[in-house]
């Protein structure tokens, strides 16, 4: 390599120096950047060029070459980022729903069903002891017309938490197809990009983090290809390919009533009606929560529950209301009110007497009897009291486990974008050391850079001028 050569392998020094400095620059500026993956200047020595048959001794390289600009992300890690956040996104949502579900009980305390049953049954006793009195009958009215209006307080706020579910739902297909839209920008961005020969570590951890918002809603997984583009699939069914994207949207009831009509769900814009079987996501849970009573659906379950309590509660108190002449039957104490659409039982169920006239107290209105054999309904197996426990004990246990299994999501979800930050975040402590080491290694090559000047100067303007 003849001595001009050397300046060559200095400047390469000096350009690969520089770039490691814009490098780590570049990462301390992001340090706080969410989703950003730090990055490292890739550098290969440069072997000796064969200057021919006569060339003759050991030869150093050429200086250093630039090979790229490397994003030091973990496909790995990613890919269970995503998992997990699916798994997360889901048992959340289910979580979350169950929680205000099982506050929405107000068990125990008094302004639950129970503590209102109790009440109800009491007014019965108290009647059963002083019939014929007005004040009796006038408190035990007041105590049913408070019972029936907690049920359907109680039905109001499922069929409420339902519609709230509902209308996320079309919030988060919204969000769906607006990530998948942004996305499939990227991909083809990043395929430009590649082909021109650019670096595209940042568009590569913009897409990272849609990505992963794809697989939180709705369970999706990737797909690389070979131009540096992605697939995205929910279901088994691209929502991205390359740079298109398809687009959601969500079908069935708008409300708790219409269920009837079909469950909400997922399908591919465009008429299809075909249900998108999501893996997982923030989108799948919900949809589980809105299903059907028979799909198991819990808000719907609940729901039935409210329902088959009201009717419950009106059979077996009407039951002995009527007394115990079938031939001459009392008049019925609670009424179901009927409609179009139906009128659900919860919301339904009404209270028929006015006063104490409507009330049958016992055998001729004196003996107090039927007061006191209603009074007793709430006690034993069968018992309302005995179903509304039981509607409670099955909301409260699987609020538990959904809890439980939200907790156990969440710390793996946890656990995975620790791993993946171990490796991809940036370290001002590690930077800081690079900075010094690009620095050193940059004076270094000007030193070299200058030792081969200043032996040129002297080969070129000082060779042949002694003893002229």
């Amino acid at each position: 390599m003849s001595t001009f050569g050397g300046l060559n392998v200095a400047y390469s020094g000096l350009v690969a120096a520089r770039r490691g400095l814009d490098v780590v620059g570049q990462n301390i500026a992001n340090a706080n950047t969410p989703g950003y993956t730090r990055q490292r200047i890739s550098t290969s020595a440069i072997s000796p060029i064969d200057a021919g048959l006569f060339t003759t001794g050991a030869r150093p390289g050429e200086g250093v070459s630039i090979d790229g600009i490397a994003r030091l992300g973990n496909t790995y890690f990613d890919a269970r980022v995503r998992s997990t956040a699916a798994s997360a996104g889901y048992s959340a949502v289910r979580a979350n729903t169950m929680s205000s579900l099982e506050t929405s009980l107000h068990e125990p305390g008094e302004n639950g069903i129970s503590d209102q049953l109790q009440d109800f049954w009491a007014a019965w006793q108290d009647l059963s002891n002083r019939v014929g009195e007005p004040s009796s009958a006038g408190v035990l009215l007041e105590e049913a017309r408070a019972l029936t209006a907690q049920i359907a307080t109680g039905y109001g706020e499922v069929e409420n938490q339902w519609s709230q579910l509902r209308v996320q739902v079309d919030g988060m297909a919204a969000e769906l197809n607006s990530t998948a839209a942004r996305v499939a920008e990227l991909n083809a961005s990043i395929r430009s990009t590649l082909a021109a020969g650019g670096s595209v570590n940042e568009l590569l951890d913009q897409r990272a983090m849609y990505t992963a918002t794809i697989a939180a809603l709705a369970g999706g997984t990737v797909q690389e290809q070979a131009d540096g583009t992605v697939n995205v699939l929910i279901g088994g069914n691209a929502i991205v390919s390359g740079d298109t994207f398809r687009t959601v949207k969500v079908t069935g009831s708008d409300d708790l009533a219409g269920l009837g009509g079909g469950s909400v769900t997922i399908a591919w814009a465009g008429g299809s009606t075909v249900p998108v079987n999501l893996d997982g996501g923030e989108i799948a849970g919900a949809l589980s929560m809105l299903a059907n009573a028979d799909n198991g659906g819990a808000l719907a379950q609940a729901a039935k529950s409210y329902n088959d309590f009201a009717t419950n509660l009106a059979e077996q108190v009407n039951a002995i209301h009527r007394g115990s002449d079938p031939a001459n039957p009392g008049p019925d104490f609670f009424g179901l009110t009927l409609g179009v659409p139906p009128v659900p039982a919860a919301q339904g169920l009404t209270v028929i007497p006015t006063d104490a006239s409507g009330i049958n107290a016992g055998i001729g209105g004196a003996d107090g009897s039927i007061a006191d054999a209603i009074s007793q309904l709430g006690v034993g197996d069968g018992s309302p009291d005995s179903m509304w426990s039981t509607i409670v004990t099955g909301i409260g246990v699987a609020t538990s486990a959904e809890m439980q299994h939200a907790t156990l999501a969440d710390l793996a979800a946890s656990s995975a974008l620790t791993t993946q930050l171990s490796g991809a975040s940036v370290s001002l402590d590690e930077e800081n050391v690079n900075l010094l080491m690009y620095q050193h290694a940059f004076q270094g090559a000007a030193r070299v850079m200058t030792a081969v000047d200043e032996m040129l100067d002297t080969l070129i303007n000082r060779t042949g001028i002694v003893g002229r």
